[in-house]
């Protein structure tokens, strides 16, 4: 074969030229994992981490390492990535690039469901037992979510199809209603309560422990899964549902998976490290860009891209103004809320005809 024919079967073949940047991406998310667990108020240096796991490192090490960054970088890539493969999916199925598990309602859904058991639950835990006490919290993420995201896919049905715009105006509906419902319940909490909703509504990893972490990582390997095994209904989507219904898929079932798997991704992720806006957002169109509009190159470019967003953004938060650290929500939605308008702008000009 000679070059020219080499060359001319690895244009034609997706994963050939997706190879590259999805190795990147890979590299750039275990980069900063690793970082992770290196840079902090304590700087560990490689020798120092290659001591806690072999057992030769001093008691403070391993313990900083063990307790404190190890479950953080954990929480962070679980969060990333299944933040991202929701936005993937939401997009997908909506046909919206501007669909995000936060503009539609299910990131405050999974927050008013997180906030009632921060303030009301204690009630609730004192009748469970103790070893299903650390799943509450999730649980009720996880329902709020999945409740909200029920509601909007209902609010929206038309005639068998369901209105994306419709769709979009009672996300926003239902993220005023949660936030003035977690308004109420910030208004009736106590002191120890505020504290703790205040630094978790601004999203963060610095709550993460191995408890939390697993769980919040098991939901979301879950969920991740299902999300990936859809990405040839959502490339047939892109063609309309009608379409997508005569080349085989079930397209209300469809839906309903996809809703399904982005609540329990997103719920279990707000539930231990709060609301982190605009990862949903921002990750897809990257992968998009990146290695084109194949949803099974597309999901797992997004979810190293997430990862990779998220560990970055708590990197910078915990060195930025050491000891203090800033809420990672505050970094996302530096990165995210002006991409969301240059993608808003775009979109625009597109859909705008020329004269």
């Amino acid at each position: 074969m000679t070059m020219a024919s080499a060359a001319s079967v690895g244009s034609r073949n997706p994963l050939l030229r997706a190879g590259l940047p999805i190795a990147a991406f890979a590299v750039l998310a275990i980069g900063f994992a690793l970082a992770g667990l290196a840079f902090g108020p304590v700087r560990l240096d490689l020798a120092q981490i290659l001591a806690v796991f072999s057992g030769e490192a001093d008691p403070t090490t391993q313990a900083i390492l063990t307790q404190i960054r190890a479950p953080r970088v954990l929480l962070g890539v679980a969060v990333g990535a299944g933040l991202a493969l929701s936005g993937v999916a939401l997009q997908g199925i909506l046909r919206n690039p501007l669909a995000d598990p936060g503009l539609i309602g299910v990131t405050g859904g999974a927050a008013l469901g997180a906030v009632l058991v921060i303030v009301l639950g204690a009630a609730v835990l004192s009748n469970l037992p103790e070893g299903l006490r650390p799943y509450l919290l999730p649980f009720a993420a996880f329902c709020g979510a999945l409740a909200v995201t029920a509601f909007i896919f209902a609010f929206a049905r038309q005639a068998g199809m369901t209105s994306v715009t419709t769709l979009i105006l009672a996300g926003v509906a239902v993220n005023a209603i949660s936030g003035a419902a977690i308004g109420a319940l910030v208004y009736i909490s106590d002191d120890q309560q505020l504290r703790d909703l205040t630094f978790w509504s601004m999203g963060g990893l610095g709550q993460a422990n191995w408890t939390s972490g697993f769980i919040a990582t098991l939901c979301i390997l879950f969920a991740g899964a299902g999300l990936l095994q859809m990405a040839r209904a959502l490339d047939l989507f892109q063609l309309g549902e009608r379409a997508a219904y005569h080349s085989g898929v079930d397209v209300e079932r469809a839906k309903l998976k996809a809703a399904g798997w982005s609540a329990l991704a997103v719920g279990a992720g707000t539930a231990v490290a709060g609301p982190i806006g605009f990862i949903g957002l921002v990750a897809p169109h990257l992968a998009r860009l990146s290695v084109g509009p194949s949803h099974k190159l597309v999901a797992p470019a997004a979810a190293l891209i997430g990862v990779a967003l998220v560990l970055a953004a708590d990197l910078a938060v915990r060195t930025a103004v050491p000891p203090a650290e800033p809420p990672i929500g505050l970094a996302t939605s530096l990165i995210g809320g002006p991409f969301f308008l240059w993608l808003l702008l775009r979109y625009l000009r597109r859909s705008t005809p020329h004269a």
